[in-house]
């Protein structure tokens, strides 16, 4: 068994010895895009495993370990390790937990803190917490970061941007249900055969990928009927992992509606543009303004390509460039307000109202004060520049009832439905009037 070994500050590292033994544990978010980066993680010879484990107990675990004062999505997230490290699946000998940390003014940056104090109060001292991160805030001897990584990572995020993005267009009108999932395998196994073979992460291959799924996936037969179309936005936990939301896109399909929900691709520029607006706001290094905006350069190439291919089939709506959608929030909200999804989260509701997908869920952890002020803050001058928007903030917490949160949604879909109704009624006519004529 490997030697456990700590760092001057008491800190228990994940070692050499530990990458060739240890399971890591990774809390769940997106299903698609994590699961093509696990993916890659095994390939560099880590054995990960993807947490699923659902329902109450994950819940109870978070507020036996967290504070409930502390934000929804970390009680869900400590919740879900600790009830995985106490289901007697893993050798707890031989078991290691990995965790993102931002280093910015969100409480997620103190996450891994929470969670090695709540492995400190279960007597689990000896499990080692890995932390991921781009800004050098913690090492580890047996894990890290490459470029080719990286790269990885980043095609894994627009693939699955694409694959998220179509199958939410063609699943709620497929003539034989369970063609986009299957699709969605599919190519998460192509692609993940592709890394491995260290190809699928150059821009002439992204493109090429790209472009291919996207025909896969207008190959599929629908039939296009009326439906109400919903966008999801909030903070970036709970707009995307079922458990943080209580399974919202399937509670929305069996609405009957269609769902889109905002790529992490624009997240991505979202977070790499905030070093180059500090720099602009409050000033900076040069040399740091021109390496981040090389970065920032090859992701918004990235996103081109996305959109592009997309593009290319009518039946299909293309997301908004970034570039597009932070000029939707000029004169809206202020561009240094980037606490929490920051004035992204604005942007997005604007470019959902935009695109015909005025109907939104806006989604937030009961205590995330940033995320209330450019969510549920912003409706009302939403509103103002799009009347016909009809948006809905949902509070997510311990105390907060599924049946509360989902009658609220039909009410918001109610309305929906009789706007629905209202414009086929009018096209009708139209059609009618212009056979007329």
């Amino acid at each position: 068994m490997a030697k456990l070994v700590y760092d001057k500050t008491g800190r228990l590292l994940f070692t050499r010895e530990m990458k060739k033994e240890y399971t890591i544990l990774i809390p769940m978010m997106a299903p698609i895009h994590f699961n093509l980066i696990k993916n890659v993680f095994l390939y560099q010879g880590y054995r990960v495993e993807l947490l699923t484990n659902h329902g109450p107990n994950v819940v109870q675990e978070g507020l036996k370990y967290v504070h409930n004062d502390t934000c929804y999505p970390a009680l869900l997230v400590i919740g879900q390790m600790m009830d995985a490290l106490h289901s007697g699946k893993y050798d707890l000998d031989r078991t290691a937990l990995l965790i993102s940390q931002t280093g910015g003014g969100c409480r997620a940056s103190n996450y891994i803190h929470l969670l090695r104090k709540a492995l400190k109060k279960a007597g689990l001292e000896k499990i080692p917490v890995v932390s991921i991160n781009l800004s050098g805030m913690e090492h580890n001897s047996g894990f890290k970061l490459t470029i080719p990584m990286v790269r990885k990572m980043i095609a894994g995020l627009v693939y699955g941007d694409e694959l998220m993005l179509l199958s939410n267009q063609i699943r709620p009108y497929e003539v034989t249900q369970g063609q986009a999932d299957a699709l969605i395998e599919t190519w998460t196994q192509r692609l993940t055969v592709q890394f491995n073979s260290g190809r699928g992460f150059g821009l002439k291959q992204i493109e090429a990928n790209l472009d291919l799924i996207a025909r896969d996936f207008a190959a599929i037969p629908i039939r296009k009927t009326p439906k109400v179309k919903v966008g999801v936005v909030g903070e970036i936990y709970v707009k995307y992992a079922s458990l943080g939301n209580n399974n919202l896109e399937a509670f929305l399909a069996g609405q009957d509606c269609e769902v889109m929900v905002p790529g992490l691709m624009g997240f991505m520029l979202f977070k790499v543009d905030n070093r180059l607006e500090d720099i602009k706001l409050y000033g900076g290094s040069k040399a740091k303004f021109k390496v981040v905006s090389i970065f920032m350069d090859y992701l918004t190439r990235m996103e081109t390509l996305f959109i592009r291919a997309v593009e290319r089939y009518p039946q299909f709506l293309a997301p908004s460039s970034y570039a597009h959608i932070k000029e939707l929030a000029r004169g809206v909200i202020g561009y240094g307000c980037k606490m929490g999804e920051g004035w992204l989260l604005t942007a997005e509701m604007l470019e959902l109202a935009e695109n015909g997908y005025g109907n939104i869920v806006c989604t937030q952890p009961f205590g995330c004060l940033p995320n209330h002020i450019v969510g549920k803050g912003m409706i009302r001058k939403i509103k103002s520049l799009y009347p016909d928007s009809n948006i809905v903030p949902i509070d997510y917490d311990p105390s907060a009832t599924r049946v509360n949160q989902e009658n609220r949604i039909k009410l918001m879909l109610s309305v929906a439905r009789e706007q629905l109704a209202e414009a086929s009624a009018v096209s009708k006519e139209t059609e009618r009037e212009t056979v007329t004529v």
